[in-house]
């Protein structure tokens, strides 16, 4: 049986990512604080901000199977707030899970996937990581970090039969708008910020399915020679497209006119 281990799997793109590979016929081990067991899907607490926690999720998991197909790292958050009123240590919280977890469950499945010669690990991210949203800095800061790690660790570990990838979503309907952590410190100074923060969660909620998500990485897991960075979405491929092509000051003044 192919077998699945994915953090940040009991709500949102994770949760239809875990149905999804189950209704397949796969194996699937959910990695999060909170879940439920059934069928084909085990559940096991994970804590992605804790080395130990990780480290025991994936040697439970693997006390269940002798091999990891795919491993998606799709635990995250965001956080909003003026760069000048954010405090460091926020900014830390919030790559303590998007980048330094990821990273964290990374080292636990590559000395496995390295035995076994082969795998496929994939990276939840953003188009936040190529178009930097105001009042949402840190949360693209830390998925463009996640993107530079990818793309060094696909050349690190080819020779190891194992491949990865990153996914792009847009904007995508789901409770990690409402879970969003709002700093409105600096708001009588800077203001524009309720007004930026709200058309883009308004965007978000109008946004694609966990569904469409969860088909995109089902098909960067399976299909033969999966891209390096696949973007959900074909307005945001078009986004992406232009900021590669364009002037980035022409890039960040289309963004600022967008959201600011």
């Amino acid at each position: 049986m192919r077998t699945l281990l994915i953090t940040g799997g009991s709500s949102g793109i994770g949760l239809a990512t875990v149905q999804l590979f189950a209704s397949k016929g796969w194996q699937v081990f959910e990695l999060s604080r909170s879940g439920h067991s059934h069928d084909s899907i085990l559940h096991i607490y994970c804590d992605v901000t804790n080395e130990e926690s990780v480290e025991l999720a994936v040697q439970e998991a693997m006390g269940h199977t002798d091999h990891l197909d795919v491993v998606i790292s799709n635990a995250g958050f965001g956080i909003s707030g003026p760069i000048e009123f954010t405090s460091v240590e926020e900014a830390q919280k919030q790559f303590d899970v998007n980048f330094f977890g990821a990273l964290r469950l990374v080292k636990s499945i590559l000395p496995i996937m390295r035995r076994q010669r082969y795998g496929r690990i994939i990276f939840t991210s953003s188009v936040a990581a190529d178009l930097s949203i105001p009042y949402q800095s840190f949360y693209s800061a830390s998925k463009s970090a996640l993107n530079a790690l990818a793309l060094a660790l696909a050349n690190e570990v080819r020779q190891f039969g194992v491949r990865v990838s990153v996914l792009m979503p847009g904007d995508v309907a789901t409770g990690f708008t409402d879970a969003r952590e709002k700093n409105i410190s600096g708001a009588e100074i800077y203001t524009g910020m309720h007004s930026a923060v709200a058309a883009m969660e308004k965007d978000e909620r109008g946004g694609m399915t966990p569904a469409h998500m969860a088909r995109n990485l089902y098909h960067m897991a399976t299909c033969r020679s999966p891209k390096p960075i696949f973007i959900g979405g074909t307005i945001y491929g078009i986004f992406c497209l232009l900021n590669r092509i364009l002037p980035k000051r022409v890039v960040n003044w289309i963004v600022g006119k967008l959201y600011c």
